[in-house]
């Protein structure tokens, strides 16, 4: 097999690695790094959007600790100098096992945020997920980064869900990701207290949060305004939607609690590519999501962002490849290091997705920082695939991994 596509630092000292990079970037040495810098950088509201969950974030939380519930087993004294971690998915051979899943207002939380996580992706050669609250339209998107998957919320009015199919389709998208967890929006706490809304009402608290973040105030609000002027909401529908600054706006996101698998399987019917079901987490509803066409999975909590109290992917994985083993299952929610991605693919799952370390690093660095984000995750993953003593990632599987403790379910 083939050596990674990513410039992978096998071998090279770390300092010698960073002298190709900015100052602040070579300070990065891994993914949290970036969240800590973030968090410097935006204003208060953005930031809380991003971080925050809801409730009282137990499913967050949990995401971030499922991966202590195993340990590995690593095979010693094997020639892993033939290492590779690509994947295949859907006909394609991606560099990585990882992604990025897919963030809202990505372009108001870092310049061109839409893009820079798309292209940065494409030029990587691993996968990404542009979304569908994202303020940068569709076309523009998939033009610069064709290998991108859009992901859809469906709209609650089932006489504009065609329209936007189509609208997918003509802006040349392969991969369609459908996000199934919405039925209605969750109680995101978190948001309220930060001053968070869509769209965000114009007040002194706003203003103040702004003026006390200079680099992002100047980096990407005046820039943005200056150069595309006022995001909207660009993608939800066919049409355009509201704008993401607005004192009177309201943002239509109501009515999606009758929509039913019907709605899936007449979508697949008019789709003609891969089609994803994104937010499952029970087998049952794996198996339907099968029986209807699916192509493939993502085993998903929304971040720990819906319902609040729901089980972790990771722990679901397994219960769910035992029911569909047959098709792509991924996941994404709290994966942050390349030991937390090959459990995840040791215990059946094809390909791992994360999404707010990689639009903190967009923050941080812009489309140098989504690189850095990708190239430090992807380092990990060849580290450790040699000292478990692998050199493809089809080698992975459970006999890899032992229960951290004698009653976790495997």
């Amino acid at each position: 097999m083939d050596r990674p596509t990513v410039p992978f630092a096998e071998g090279i000292p770390v300092a010698a690695t960073q002298k190709r990079l900015s100052p602040h970037l070579a300070k990065v040495l891994c993914l949290n790094d970036f969240e800590t810098l973030a968090r410097k950088k935006l204003p208060r509201p953005l930031f809380g959007f991003i971080a925050g969950a809801a409730e009282d974030n137990r499913s967050l939380k949990a995401n971030f600790t499922a991966c202590d519930d195993f340990h590995f087993v690593p095979r010693v004294l094997v020639d892993v100098s033939a290492r590779s971690q690509q994947v295949k998915l859907f006909g394609k051979t991606y560099a990585s096992p990882f992604g990025l899943s897919p963030v809202g207002i990505s372009a108001f939380l870092a310049y061109e945020g839409d893009l820079v996580l798309a292209q940065a992706a494409q030029q990587a050669n691993i996968p990404a997920i542009m979304s569908g609250t994202s303020l940068i339209k569709m076309e523009e998107v998939a033009a610069r980064a064709p290998q991108t998957w859009f992901q859809a919320y469906l709209p609650g009015d089932t006489a504009r869900i065609n329209p936007l199919i189509d609208r997918i389709a003509g802006a040349g998208f392969e991969t369609l990701v459908i996000t199934v967890d919405i039925p209605v929006w969750a109680n995101r706490e978190n948001n309220v207290r930060a001053g968070f809304s869509t769209p965000l009402r114009p007040s002194l608290r706003l203003a103040w949060d702004g003026i006390t973040r200079p680099q992002w105030l100047v980096g990407t609000m005046l820039r943005t305004l200056a150069k595309r002027g006022m995001p909207h909401f660009e993608n939800s529908f066919a049409a355009r939607g509201a704008p993401i600054l607005s004192r009177n706006a309201i943002r239509d996101t109501t009515g999606r609690d009758h929509l039913n698998w019907k709605d899936i399987a007449d979508i697949r019917r008019k789709w003609n590519g891969p089609m994803v079901i994104k937010g499952i987490l029970s087998p049952s509803d794996a198996v339907m999501a099968r029986k209807i066409g699916a192509d493939g999975i993502i085993v998903s909590n929304h971040g720990g962002r819906q319902l609040d109290g729901s089980a972790p992917a990771l722990r679901m994985l397994p219960h769910i490849l035992d029911a569909v083993s047959e098709l792509p299952v991924m996941v994404d929610g709290g994966f942050r290091r390349g030991s937390d991605v090959l459990k995840a693919l040791a215990l059946g799952a094809s390909c791992v997705f994360a999404g707010r370390p990689f639009i903190y690093a967009a923050v941080v660095g812009g489309e140098a920082g989504v690189k850095r984000a990708i190239q430090l995750l992807g380092e990990e993953v060849d580290r450790n695939m040699a000292m478990l003593g692998v050199n493809a990632l089809d080698e992975l599987d459970r006999s890899y991994l032992v229960p951290a403790h004698p009653c976790s379910p495997f």
